[in-house]
């Protein structure tokens, strides 16, 4: 069996003040784009769990959260049953797109196939959250406004670009770690995330299929990273490939999530193919995809 796990971009994020337990509420909006990882997987007869890669990663397999996932889901529902995984990594670490977490959220979904567990996509959030932030969203992906750590979702009529638009994602020569990110953030109280919510509301209208171009209209030109303030002093590779984005043409550009990607919208596929090209002398992983609508 094999599950495909989508990455995500967020299209909007803000931090909104730093918690007591040392972590940040946020607010975003997810979006899954089509491009990802791989997780295959093969019952055993007995209880163990294997992990291998296509290519070999630098830290423990007890680590990763694949293995994790699979060790949770064993445990919590008492399955009797192990597994040979097998992880197809194509996304980069360390960078904003939720690699990791979109393979824990893939090998939930496939374990519940592969064990006949049968459980509804709500119980495969809640284990998720215990793996990370972004984890329950990408069980389903889609368009979700999120909050919280990023655990407190809203699901949303799931946008799609307009015909021809496609998205160029670019990873640079450089990864972000979490802390440089927060580091210096700008904390900005609600007030900008509530009204983006009411703008986004009153775009999409009360019925979303007929008013789905406004909604997309809304999210592309009131694209916000906050991190962007903290991340591109301190990572100038990164603020100079959204600007170089911005020369070829791309609108809406962005850094996705705490960093090191970038992502704009170009009209066609040969546009954005085109800046793929001119970006390569920079990047270390390049893709021109579209939105992924969920599972």
């Amino acid at each position: 069996m094999k599950e495909f796990a989508p990455a995500k971009i967020n299209l909007f994020l803000d931090v909104i003040r730093k918690r007591e337990d040392g972590y940040h509420d946020l607010g975003t909006l997810f979006q899954t784009i089509d491009v990802g990882d791989t997780v295959s997987a093969t019952l055993r007869s007995d209880d163990k769990i294997t992990l291998e890669y296509n290519v070999p990663q630098e830290y423990p397999k007890e680590s990763d959260l694949v293995f994790k996932a699979a060790a949770l889901m064993q445990e919590a529902y008492r399955v009797p049953k192990g597994v040979d995984l097998y992880l197809e990594k194509v996304m980069p670490l360390g960078a904003g797109l939720g690699g990791g977490s979109a393979d824990a959220a893939a090998t939930l979904r496939l374990l519940n196939r592969l064990w006949k567990l049968d459980l509804p996509m709500e119980a495969l959030e809640e284990l998720g959250a215990s793996l990370g932030a972004d984890v329950p969203f990408l069980v389903r992906g889609g368009s979700a406004f999120a909050e919280g750590i990023g655990e407190k979702l809203t699901p949303i009529e799931p946008l799609q670009l307009k015909d021809g638009q496609h998205l160029l994602v670019a990873t640079p020569l450089d990864a972000v770690p979490t802390k440089d990110a927060y580091a210096g953030v700008p904390k900005s109280g609600p007030d900008r995330w509530e009204a983006y919510k009411s703008g986004f509301r009153a775009a999409a209208g009360s019925s979303p299929a007929e008013n789905s171009g406004s909604a997309i209209d809304f999210a592309l030109e009131n694209v916000f990273n906050s991190f962007e303030i903290s991340v591109f002093p301190k990572h100038p590779l990164v603020e100079q490939l959204k600007q170089q984005m911005i020369r070829l043409g791309a609108t809406s550009v962005l850094m996705s999530g705490s960093g090191a990607s970038v992502f704009g919208v170009f009209g066609t596929r040969s546009q954005a193919e085109s800046a793929l090209e001119s970006l390569k002398p920079i990047s270390r992983y390049l893709a021109v995809t579209r939105f992924f609508q969920g599972f």
